[in-house]
């Protein structure tokens, strides 16, 4: 196993440069960061200075390769709109966002695997069409559409929940709802298929018929077989949970790495922009390693090769 661990450990590298290589890039051609930072009036000679002291005049390779030797050290440079180191910037807004996603996470496996277990064991029945028809639905709506009606009916009509913000456990319930029903809507379909393939597999029917309860059945043997693609969608969903909660946490105004990346990138902070988008890459390459690892603790058939 740890054969693996290193080998897995590996592939990463290039990945990671080709990161940093594509967030280089599209700095380099979002404008000229001098001009970002000084007023309107200040001298040639000034933004000629400042420029040098960047290092802006270098070539392209070389200011790469400074690139590089900084964001090892954890160097992203010094946000021009908070006047501050990027990074801890980005650290800072991180436990909000983990917050929701991880809220919005539970929120998708409470509705999507009864329901999917659900509208297999009743294949097509109304309850089944009622069940596929919804996740459609869900999957369609838009997040920011979802978001602006729960404000108005349960935080305005009906003042339930604050409109906006984050401090308690009512702050979390809309945004965690908004952003956990398109999860929701896939992982139900994903769970139906994948117990309409295990209930037809011979075991199953064997099990039927030596009289084991239907509950038995279904959770304790079809069910467990199905935690693999359930495990596989369940940790990719989180880490696009975590990278795509900008729309969600924009129309909450909630007070993560998305509302912060949305605010760098109309302010074009690209000290920040980079922080942030470099964290979002190191936090799904290690949900997948993760997986991959826990892929051969559920089901040891699948081998480390």
């Amino acid at each position: 196993m740890s054969k693996y661990i290193i080998k897995r450990l590996l592939e990463v590298i290039p990945v990671l440069f080709i990161i940093t290589f594509a967030v280089f890039i599209l700095v380099y051609h979002a404008g000229d960061p001098v001009s970002m930072m000084l007023p309107e009036d200040a001298s040639q000679e000034d933004r000629e200075n400042l420029r040098e002291s960047l290092g802006l005049n270098e070539p392209f390779l070389v200011q790469y390769g400074s690139f590089i030797k900084d964001i090892s050290t954890g160097n992203f440079g010094v946000s021009t709109r908070y006047n501050a180191e990027a990074l801890p910037l980005v650290l800072e807004r991180l436990p909000a966002t983990f917050e929701l996603a991880g809220a919005a996470m539970l929120v998708s496996l409470i509705i999507s695997i009864p329901l999917g277990i659900w509208s297999a064991n009743k294949r097509n029945s109304f309850v089944d069409l009622f069940i596929t028809g919804g996740s459609v639905l869900g999957k369609a709506m838009p997040n920011f559409w979802l978001g602006i009606m729960l404000i108005l009916v349960l935080a305005v009509m009906i003042p339930i929940f604050p409109v906006s913000g984050r401090g308690t456990m009512l702050h979390l319930i809309l945004p965690a709802i908004t952003l956990g029903t398109s999860v929701a809507a896939e992982m139900t379909r994903l769970v139906r298929s994948s117990m309409l393939d295990t209930l037809g597999q011979d075991y199953i029917r064997t099990a039927m018929s030596k009289g084991v309860s239907d509950k038995k059945v279904i959770f304790y043997h079809a069910f467990r077989n199905t935690l693999i693609p359930v495990l596989t969608i369940t940790t990719l969903q989180l880490s696009i949970l975590v990278s795509g909660s900008i729309i969600t946490e924009s129309v909450f105004q909630w007070p993560g790495l998305g509302m912060l990346l949305v605010q760098a990138v109309n302010a074009r902070d690209m000290a920040v922009v980079q922080a942030a988008v470099f964290i979002i890459a190191i936090f799904v390459i290690l949900v997948n390693l993760i997986t991959d690892l826990i892929y051969v603790i559920i089901d040891p058939r699948i081998k480390y090769s």
